[in-house]
């Protein structure tokens, strides 16, 4: 669901240019809006977020995979 929070994040971003929107409570308000937005287009087109699995975060994948170079390496040279 990451794409969706991005895709609302990006809405706001161009609509804090558009709109000229500059006070943290408008540009808060104008996030909380784009992402209701998504979520009831979502819901429109029969995704329920809640049900979708969850994307691993990418720090973490990136931390694994790291590891898992560092092991494979310290195994070759066993």
């Amino acid at each position: 669901m990451s794409m969706a929070k991005d895709f609302a994040a990006e809405l706001t971003s161009v609509n804090v240019q558009t709109k000229d929107l500059q006070s943290e409570t408008t540009i808060t308000q104008e996030h909380i809006d784009n992402d209701a937005a998504v979520r009831r287009i979502l819901l429109e087109r029969g995704v329920v977020p809640e049900d979708l699995s969850a994307e691993e975060d990418v720090k973490k994948v990136e931390r694994r995979l790291a590891s898992e170079k560092k092991n494979a390496i310290e195994n070759k040279r066993k």
